[in-house]
Formats: structure tokens, C-alpha cells, sequence
């Protein structure tokens, strides 16, 4: 083989495997920023799954608020009605009716002391609230994770290569969670 034809079999080597590095290394830039931004929409996901298990909490948690309360108020305006019919009765009959009254609320309401720990509606308030503060929390990681997802997609495109691939890939910038001015006190719940 003469030294021309060996040349260039080099040359033509050197292109090729120049070509192959420029190829693997698009390639890989390529996927690299589809990836990145497959991450962001799973995060983003992951956000929206714990901020509606949120939304689907607050309701219950509300009713069973709303239950409890009523059913102590109902308590003890039944004890207050009965208590109030005693001392207005002018009879014996009619104190013993009130009296009568009185029975039914004030069973429940030694029951209500005796068992105030494992009622129901206070052991799915505690239920609620523990899931609910749970969600929270979820609502915090999924948040930080989707920022970070965010942040390594934003600095990749930010990159000379980085936004060159992102072109080719059609991905942009994402936008980062962030807490609206005003909304970062808790909210009052009023009932």
C-alpha cells in the first residue's frame, strides 16, 4: 500500500470517528435534555397528585369539624333547653316531664366525658388532621423536587450546548413553584 492510499484511510478514519464523536455527543446532549424535562413534568405531576389528595381532604376534614361541633352544641343546648323547662315548671308534673328531658342529654353527656378520647368524630378529626398534615409535607418534597428538576433544567439551558440542544429538542424553561404573594400565612378556616 502506498503511502497516499494509507494517508488517506487515515483521513477518512479521522472523519469518521470525529463524526461518530459528534454524533454520540449531540445525541446524548439531545436526550439529556428530554429527560431533564420529562423529570420536570413528573415532578410537576407529582405536585398536582398530592395538591389534589390536599383538596380532597380539606372537605372532610371540615364536615367531620362541622359534625363534632354541632353535635356538642346540639348537646348542650339540649341540656340548657331541659335545665331551662326544670326551673320554669310550676308543677310537679311538668318538672318531672322536664326532668324526663333531661335524661337523654345528660347520659350523653357522661358518656361524652367517659369516652371523650375515642369518640368517633374526634378520632377522624385526628385521622383527617394527621393525613392532612401528611399531605403537607408531600406537598413540601414534591415541591422541592420539582424546583430542582426545574433548577437542572434551567442551568442545562442556560449552557452554550445546552441551549443548542434544547433547540433541536424544543424544550424551554420552566417555570419554578413559587408561593403567590399573600398566600404564604396559613388560611382561616371559620365556621
Amino acid at each position: 500500500m502506498s503511502n497516499g492510499i494509507k494517508a488517506a484511510l487515515v483521513a477518512v478514519a479521522a472523519v469518521v470517528l470525529a463524526g461518530v464523536i459528534i454524533a454520540s455527543t449531540a445525541i446524548s446532549g439531545y436526550n439529556r435534555v428530554v429527560r431533564m424535562d420529562e423529570n420536570v413534568k413528573n415532578g410537576w405531576a407529582q405536585v398536582e397528585n398530592q395538591l389534589k389528595r390536599r383538596y380532597d381532604l380539606i372537605p372532610n376534614l371540615v364536615e367531620t369539624v362541622k359534625g363534632y361541633a354541632a353535635h356538642e352544641k346540639g348537646l348542650f343546648e339540649d341540656i340548657a333547653a331541659a335545665r331551662t323547662k326544670y326551673f320554669q315548671a310550676s308543677t310537679t308534673k311538668d318538672k318531672i316531664n322536664a326532668a324526663n328531658q333531661m335524661e337523654g342529654p345528660l347520659s350523653r353527656l357522661l358518656l361524652l366525658q367517659e369516652r371523650y378520647p375515642d369518640l368517633k368524630a374526634n378520632e377522624n378529626f385526628l385521622k383527617l388532621q394527621d393525613s392532612l398534615e401528611g399531605t403537607e409535607n408531600r406537598i413540601a418534597v414534591a415541591r422541592k423536587r420539582y424546583n430542582d428538576d426545574v433548577l437542572a433544567l434551567n442551568s442545562y439551558i442556560r449552557t452554550f450546548m445546552g441551549r443548542f440542544y434544547a433547540g433541536l429538542a424544543g424544550v424551554g424553561p420552566a417555570q419554578y413553584y413559587q408561593i403567590p404573594a399573600g398566600q404564604s400565612e396559613a388560611p382561616k378556616v371559620k365556621f
